[in-house]
């Protein structure tokens, strides 16, 4: 079912169950008003009857005696019966109906004559009883054409607002068509956000909501693309080693055979490293949840980062912990957190020669743990500090990938770390916050 049908059923049947409401209760007061003037004409004729016999003469004597209808000013449609206080009938305006009108209790009064019933009124004027009376049929008759007549202007007013209420839904509903037409019109490579002038105010949150999603949509293809062109350039010379040493090995014996297995094995090892650093940095990238339960403090964080650093050299890393540190667990995914120092760790031991020592300290300030991490190095020049976080950017001495820090600022601006650095003559100094949870 459409918006548009939807919309009008619902609508619609509201009102008109207002419309039916209100018409009810203005045809209710409409037959009651009609019965009360019905009443009254009866009260009128009764009492005009009474004036014209105070004037006449003499009144027909004897049963059955009466005057027509013309002489006592009755309206048509009307019986109008004179009698005395004992029951005799004095005078009769017709002779329909055959049986008399009851006449012994005042005011209205409905009976039945003759099968049918009246609706009658009596006056006592002296010595007289006047009582006038007309057909209940006869009233429902003139109530049901006044209500008929009534009811018609309703009937038609209702299906005119009606008709209305459909063409204005479908008028409204037009900005929405526009957005409809906008995005089929598009290809389906086409991730430009949608420029769609005038817009209600109530469709613009659905419009950015849409621009929000085709600019999601164009980040994460945006990713895929770079992972994959990133994959196909980092990965095509190590697999080329690799692919040139086994062939030197396949043609060669004794220690050069040897020399060039141990070299494809390095390119492997390699090219696994930087598959491995490729898929973390798209899953920091992406949408993807690294929320697994688990809870890590600073110092585990610290001491499961330097127990994943390079393999062989962990016993270089001269960790500090501060004496007052937090025992609060760290407000981000434990894997995370141990990924960024990690990298960190790795990238200091890479630059730090002739087995110098890596320093590691912390410290807690403000519900935020600092982790500050030192090498020894040759430090970086002031223009390349702006580099460090960019993907696959070496400096002329690195050995890695260059995958290792840009992962670390992924991951910063996922979970709302900070990261600075800090270049010296005797090496680098890399400041990573990290937020604790309250306790």
């Amino acid at each position: 079912m459409s918006l548009r049908v939807r919309l009008s059923l619902t609508l619609g049947a509201a009102f008109a169950l207002i419309w039916a409401l209100a018409a009810a209760w203005m045809l209710s007061d409409l037959r009651n008003q009609m019965m009360f003037s019905l009443d009254q004409r009866l009260v009128a004729s009764a009492r005009m009857v009474a004036g014209l016999m105070e004037q006449l003469p003499a009144l027909p004597k004897g049963e059955g005696a009466h005057f027509s209808a013309e002489q006592l000013n009755i309206p048509g449609g009307m019986a109008c019966q004179v009698s005395s206080l004992r029951g005799e009938i004095l005078a009769r305006s017709h002779t329909d109906p055959q049986q008399t009108l009851e006449a012994e209790k005042m005011g209205f009064h409905d009976q039945i004559i003759d099968g049918a019933p009246w609706r009658s009124f009596t006056l006592a004027r002296g010595d007289l009883r006047i009582t006038t009376a007309d057909r209940q049929i006869e009233r429902e008759a003139l109530n049901m054409s006044i209500l008929l007549a009534a009811s018609v202007p309703v009937g038609v007013a209702l299906l005119g607002c009606l008709c209305l209420l459909w063409l204005g839904i479908g008028q409204g509903l037009v900005p929405l068509n526009r957005m409809r037409d906008a995005l089929m019109r598009r290809s389906a490579d086409s991730l430009e956000p949608l420029q769609i002038q005038p817009l209600p105010s109530e469709l613009k949150p659905l419009l950015d909501t849409q621009n929000q999603l085709l600019q999601r949509i164009g980040k994460t293809i945006e990713r895929e693309r770079r992972l994959t062109g990133d994959a196909a350039h980092e990965l095509r010379s190590p697999l080329t080693a690799i692919k040139t040493h086994l062939q030197v090995a396949r043609m060669t014996d004794g220690p050069a055979r040897d020399q060039s297995l141990a070299r494809a094995e390095e390119g492997a090892d390699r090219m696994h490293r930087t598959l491995e650093q490729l898929l973390l940095l798209a899953r920091v990238e992406g949408s993807l949840s690294f929320d697994d339960g688990v809870q890590c403090s600073a110092e585990q964080v610290a001491k499961l980062a330097i127990q994943d650093a390079a393999s062989g050299e962990r016993q270089r890393i001269a960790f500090d912990p501060s004496a007052t540190l937090s025992h609060a667990p760290v407000q981000m995914p434990a894997v995370l957190s141990i990924a960024a120092l990690r990298n960190l760790l790795d990238n200091a031991l890479r630059h730090t020669p002739n087995d110098g020592p890596v320093e590691l300290s912390l410290e807690t300030r403000d519900n935020r743990v600092r982790f500050v991490v030192r090498d020894h190095g040759p430090g970086i020049a002031a223009d390349d500090l702006q580099h460090l976080t960019q993907r696959f950017w070496r400096n002329g001495q690195s050995t890695g990938c260059g995958l290792g820090l840009a992962i670390v600022q992924a991951i910063v601006q996922r979970c709302g770390c900070t990261l600075h650095f800090d270049s010296r003559p005797d090496g680098l100094r890399v400041e990573l916050t990290m937020p604790l949870q309250p306790i």
